[in-house]
C-alpha cells in the first residue's frame, strides 16, 4: 500500500482518516526523495520515518437528568458522572459545607445543559470507588465542559493518574483564567497562604507557598519536607510524571490541593505536576 502526497501533510491525514479502518495495526512510514517529493507507505525503506497515528477516542451519547453540582451530573437512569480532570467548590449538602464558588459553578453547568444531550469520553479508569462514571463531557456542538469550567474560573485542575487525557489543554485553560483573575482566582478564600500557617481549619482545596528543605523516601511515597510537621507526598508510582524532585529543593513553591492531618502533622497528597508550581 502506498500513498502519494504532492502538497502537504494535511492532505495525507485527510486520506488517512478515510482509510484508517484498513490500517489498524499497520505502521506507516514517511519518506522524501531527492526531488523533495513526499510519499507514505506501510513498508519501511532506508531513511523513512515512522508516522504516529493517533485514533480519536470514542464518545457516547447520553441524556442528562439533572446537575448534581459543578462537577457532577446525573444521567437518565440515575448514573452519576464525575467530570474528569477538574474540581469545583462544594455546594451545601448532607455532611458538606458550602464553599465559595460552588453555587456559581453548578448554575453555570445547569445553563449549559438545558438541551440535556451530552457525549461522554472516558479515559483509562472509567469508574471511581463511589461507582460514578469518570468522563470528559462534551456538548453536541463539541464544547468541552470540563475545559470550559476551568477557563471561566469555576473549577481547578485535578489530574489523578492514570487518567491524564487532555492534561495539557486543561492546564492551559486554568492558566488563562488565573491570569485574568476569573472566578475563584479573585476570591480571598483561595489566595495562597504560607505553608507554615497550615492548620486543621483549612478545609477543601487550598493554595500554600513554601520552600522544601529536604526529601524523604518510604516504600509508598516520596516526600518534600517543609518542616518537622509539614510535608507534601507523591506516590512513588506517579514519580515518572514529575521532574526529579531535587528540582524543587530550596525553591519557592506554590502547592495546590487538600490538607490531611495526623495528630499534629500535616501533609498534602500531590498527584500531578500541575499542583506543584515553582514561583
Amino acid at each position: 500500500m502506498r500513498f502519494s502526497k504532492k502538497h502537504s501533510l494535511i492532505h495525507f491525514l485527510m486520506i488517512l482518516g478515510l482509510v484508517a479502518p484498513m490500517l489498524l495495526g499497520a505502521e506507516i512510514y514517511r519518506s522524501v526523495d531527492d526531488r523533495g517529493r513526499v510519499t507514505y507507505s506501510d513498508k519501511a525503506t532506508p531513511g523513512a520515518q515512522q508516522v504516529e497515528i493517533i485514533s480519536r477516542p470514542s464518545r457516547q451519547l447520553h441524556l442528562v437528568s439533572r446537575v448534581y453540582d459543578g462537577d457532577t451530573v446525573i444521567l437518565e437512569g440515575g448514573k452519576h458522572v464525575r467530570l474528569l480532570g477538574i474540581n469545583t467548590p462544594e455546594i451545601e449538602g448532607r455532611q458538606r459545607t458550602e464553599e465559595p464558588g460552588g453555587v456559581a459553578a453548578k448554575k453555570w453547568l445547569q445553563a449549559q445543559l438545558q438541551g440535556n444531550k451530552v457525549y461522554l469520553e472516558f479515559d483509562q479508569v472509567k469508574q471511581d470507588k463511589y461507582k460514578r462514571l469518570l468522563a470528559h463531557v462534551f456538548l453536541p456542538d463539541g464544547k468541552h465542559l470540563n475545559l470550559a469550567l476551568l477557563e471561566n474560573g469555576l473549577a481547578t485542575i485535578s489530574i489523578i493518574p492514570p487518567n491524564g487525557r487532555y492534561a495539557e489543554e486543561l492546564t492551559q485553560a486554568q492558566q488563562r483564567a488565573e491570569k485574568l483573575k476569573l472566578g475563584i482566582w479573585s476570591m480571598p478564600e483561595y489566595q495562597p497562604r504560607p505553608i507554615s500557617q497550615i492548620s486543621n481549619h483549612h478545609k477543601g482545596w487550598q493554595r500554600f507557598t513554601g520552600t522544601p528543605i529536604s526529601i524523604k523516601k518510604s516504600r509508598k511515597y516520596t516526600r518534600l519536607v517543609f518542616s518537622d510537621k509539614i510535608d507534601i507526598r507523591i506516590a512513588n508510582t506517579n514519580l515518572h510524571a514529575f521532574p526529579a524532585l531535587t528540582t524543587y529543593l530550596g525553591k519557592p513553591l506554590e502547592i495546590r490541593g487538600w490538607v490531611a492531618r495526623n495528630r499534629d502533622y500535616y501533609t498534602m497528597l500531590i498527584q500531578h505536576p500541575s499542583a506543584l508550581i515553582i514561583r
